[in-house]
């Protein structure tokens, strides 16, 4: 058995990023960028006010209860076309430019109008530059505030949108074709024999890979036969990645290594230091990558979030996210035994501890076929091989479940 690090080093060493494709802006979200991404334009492009006030020049109004003439007036989108003379001001509205010459605002509050109209009265001193966004506060044309690599969020996308780029140059979704085996699995909503369970894994992996920025394409559910599996196989083709689930293990009926092997996979390892998610094996089946899980449920998709994930963000070109999921301290609220040589994931939740300070729990029973658990899992504790046992208080490392997994 290889270790779990060992293990996700091998997966990701070959993979290399997705050629890119263009997209539309509102197409966006999710998506990681190909190349860097420069302003097209200068935000705000000239100084406008950032305030409902009075525009002016700050020496025509140095000490308060100053009285100026109004010489117009410019709502947001429009513009007072000629200079400001001497002991004039213009009624201006947030986000409006400053006309050529005023260099501060005073803002309404701290103005009367007079009953014509006409002028206007200020119970404050104006102050240079007060209440005025500068040209070019936010960005510059030619700013680069988006780089390649980065996932985007609905906050890069209306960057994007306020730097005027409406394409996007993006990597390609990952194709990840998903394969379920086993003659025990019926899919949902189809008739269930007395010996069968629904299958979990195939929706729940598609859903997995969704969620991480891929395009899952489910290929059914092979018998336990050579044909139906070397048959359901060949619907990879053309896939950035093979995931199958089931018949990874050393039954007589876990035909997935000698079938595919028939098929030109080169197996690569075979065998994880860890638990759950032991039987896992990796390899290319011709230039597609494949990555064998085990077929309980919980193996599955820790199996997924472990390596599966990080695989994906790499051809995606998502440098940080290929790096596998972080960890960070938590105490711990309940006593764990010394572990074994495989690395533990243990299914937990975050609860109160006796003391009332916030603790992670371990669930008392943790078999790798009770998705009931996974899903009511806030995260999982990571035990090293051969980690002594700990106490209630102690520092545990845990990873947080990404809120869409």
């Amino acid at each position: 058995m290889i270790s779990v690090e060992e293990a996700r080093a091998r997966i990701l060493k070959d993979l290399r990023r997705l050629p890119a494709e263009q997209i539309a802006l509102p197409q966006a979200l999710g998506r990681v960028l190909a190349e860097d991404l420069a302003a097209r334009r200068t935000q705000p492009p000239r100084d406008v006010s950032a305030m409902d006030g009075y525009a002016l020049r700050a020496a025509d109004a140095a000490e308060a209860g100053a009285t100026l003439s109004i010489a117009g007036e410019v709502p947001a989108g429009a513009s007072h076309e000629r200079p400001l003379a001497a002991g004039e001001c213009v009624r201006i509205f947030t986000g409006a430019p400053l006309p050529q010459g005023a260099d501060s605002v005073i803002i309404q509050e701290d103005a009367e109008r007079s009953a014509d109209g006409a002028s206007v009265r200020f119970a404050e001193a104006a102050s240079l530059g007060k209440w005025v966004r500068k040209a070019g506060l936010d960005f510059a044309q030619g700013d680069v505030l988006l780089t390649a690599g980065r996932r985007l969020t609905a906050r890069d996308v209306g960057m994007a949108a306020a730097m005027n780029r409406p394409w996007l140059s993006v990597v390609r979704k990952p194709r990840v074709a998903i394969l379920a085996t086993g003659d025990e699995i019926a899919m949902p909503g189809d008739p269930v024999g007395p010996n069968q369970i629904v299958s979990s894994n195939g929706p729940a992996l598609a859903a997995a890979v969704a969620a991480a920025g891929g395009e899952p394409i489910l290929l059914g559910v092979a018998e336990d036969d050579r044909d139906s599996l070397s048959r359901l196989a060949a619907g990879a083709v053309g896939a950035d990645l093979l995931v199958t689930t089931g018949g990874a293990s050393v039954g007589d009926h876990d035909l997935v290594a000698e079938v595919l092997g028939e098929s030109g996979l080169d197996l690569d390892f075979w065998k994880i230091a860890m638990r759950p998610g032991k039987p896992l094996m990796f390899g290319r089946l011709g230039a597609t990558p494949m990555i064998g899980l085990p077929g309980n449920p919980v193996s599955t998709l820790v199996c997924f979030l472990i390596f599966v994930r990080p695989a994906l963000m790499a051809l995606a070109g998502d440098e940080a996210g290929a790096q596998g999921p972080a960890t960070e301290p938590v105490r711990l609220g309940e006593a764990l035994p010394e572990n074994d040589r495989r690395q533990d994931y243990l299914r937990a939740r975050f609860e109160r501890d006796s003391a009332g300070n916030p603790a992670v729990f371990a669930f008392s029973r943790q078999d790798s076929s009770m998705l009931s658990r996974l899903a009511a899992a806030e995260c999982l504790i990571v035990r090293a091989p051969q980690a002594p046992a700990a106490k209630v208080g102690d520092l545990v490392e845990i990873i947080r479940f990404p809120d869409d997994f």
